[in-house]
């Protein structure tokens, strides 16, 4: 087993829950709920728990700026 130093992993952003990416959107817990639920948001889900990665939020927000989705955002 090789020790590397922890530098030389690459860092994982937290996982954000509907509340935290609802407010970086400025829409609702429901509003969040709802675009998991119609599958226009990726998501991760541990049990019972979703979480939302950042970068795919990104990717959500890009496409919403370039009119190929998101109709429930303006």
């Amino acid at each position: 087993m090789t020790n590397t130093p922890a530098s030389t992993h690459p860092v994982v952003k937290p996982l954000l829950n509907y509340r935290e990416a609802g407010k970086l959107l400025g829409v609702t817990e429901r509003t969040i709920f709802k675009l998991v639920k119609d599958g226009e948001l990726p998501n991760v889900k541990f049990g019972r728990s979703v979480r939302i990665d950042p970068d795919d939020l990104r990717g959500f927000i890009d496409k919403a700026k370039d009119g190929r989705g998101a109709n429930h955002v303006s």
